[in-house]
């Protein structure tokens, strides 16, 4: 792609994913953080690591951040580029460093997983309305966005305030709750997180964070009434599946948005809002929600698997698959992620991917993938293993 200049409009691409990343250090062998001798560096971000799946799949994607003018930023510049991502609209900032993380090779959910972040006062968190080229990030099909970015500073927030707020030529906006209680300063994480979320077009939220954040129990139908605007919600159900909503197509041709050629109700990537979007009206008749089971997975690592869903997720999207589809697709990323070690993996092949997304239901529930499944591309019976 052609590098922004300052008087250029820049180029339209599939999606622009804005975020930090942060240089991630992978133990070389699993115990305490006191006693691993050794890490593998890697790269690690919300938002970069979909843009990195997206592009690896062949869409044209943007990601938008800062870094620090230092050998780690110039690492992650370099790094995200390789996958084929625009990084022209990353900015070098000369007095903030780039963020860096450790981590044990647990998993994230036991006691024993440790992570020690030192993100404070990085370059990312720095970002604001201005010093960010909103041209740049807005010149996609869809821009992602994850709440991890609110949570780094006031700036920041108002960034993403701005870029959720309706306005004619709007990108259909994809949101990660993604609650790191952790990052918040103050008791108003959850509120924000849920006013973003309520001013976005497609929201990733997990079961247990919706529980954890809002305090919402009753399932994915209860997370639901919570988030009544958004034109698709996909509540992650963990190694269950995941349960999607969407809005019936005439609320998504009042907001300007282009209604799904499969007339699933989900607004198809190239939608743009042009003006706030009512919550339907109490009672209305609402698409039946649709659940599509995981499949079983052999779990290396589970950090990043939640990236690799919702890209895969918007991948199938931006290719007009039906809603089931675009779920298969989702857990099929998601455990590409899960078989191996670090936050990041290459996605399947899309035929690959196709091919499995194709089974029948009895085909689909016996479906077991472990550690190098995506390099399988043969024949069904040895991608369905029964266990």
């Amino acid at each position: 792609m052609t590098p922004t200049g300052p008087c250029n409009a820049p180029d339209v691409v599939d999606v622009v994913a804005l975020g930090e990343s942060m240089v991630t250090f992978l133990p070389s062998r699993p115990g305490r953080l006191a006693d691993v001798p050794s890490f593998e560096r890697g790269i690690g971000g919300a938002e970069s690591n979909v843009a990195c799946g997206l592009a690896a799949a062949g869409h044209a994607v943007r990601w938008v951040s800062r870094v620090g003018a230092d050998g780690f930023g110039a690492h992650l510049v370099e790094a995200i580029s390789s996958y084929g991502v625009d990084v022209a609209s990353v900015r070098r900032d000369p007095a903030r460093p780039t963020g860096v993380y450790f981590r044990t090779a647990g998993d994230r959910a036991t006691d024993a997983h440790e992570v020690a972040y030192y993100r404070a006062g990085s370059a990312a968190s720095a970002m604001s309305v201005k010093n960010v080229d909103l041209g740049a990030v807005r010149a996609g099909r869809v821009l992602h966005l994850s709440g991890i970015t609110a949570a780094l500073s006031g700036d920041c927030l108002d960034l993403l305030r701005e870029l959720t707020a309706p306005r004619e030529g709007r990108p259909l906006v994809s949101f990660d709750v993604n609650h790191r209680p952790g990052l918040w300063q103050d008791a108003d994480g959850p509120r924000v997180l849920l006013e973003l979320a309520r001013g976005a077009d497609i929201v990733f939220v997990g079961e247990d964070e919706a529980e954890e954040a809002w305090g919402v129990t009753g399932g994915p139908e209860t997370i639901r009434e919570v988030l009544p605007e958004p034109f698709v919600v996909v509540v992650k159900r963990g190694a269950r599946g995941a349960t999607v909503f969407t809005r019936p197509a005439a609320d998504s041709r009042a907001a300007g948005a282009a209604p799904d050629p499969k007339r699933d109700g989900t607004p198809s990537a190239p939608g743009r809002a042009t003006r706030p979007r009512p919550a339907p009206a109490r009672g209305a008749a609402q698409p039946t929600p649709i659940f599509v089971p995981a499949p079983q997975v052999d779990v290396v690592a589970a950090v990043g698997a939640g990236d690799a869903f919702a890209a895969g997720f918007l991948s199938a999207g931006l290719r007009g698959l039906p809603v089931k589809d675009r779920i298969r697709h989702a857990h099929l990323w998601a455990a590409a992620t899960l078989t191996t070690p670090g936050d990041l993996a290459p996605p399947p092949t899309r035929a690959h991917a196709d091919r499995l997304a194709a089974l029948d239901d009895t085909a689909w529930g016996r479906l077991r993938l472990g550690p190098g499944w995506t390099q399988t591309a043969g024949r069904a019976d040895e991608e369905v293993r029964i266990p």
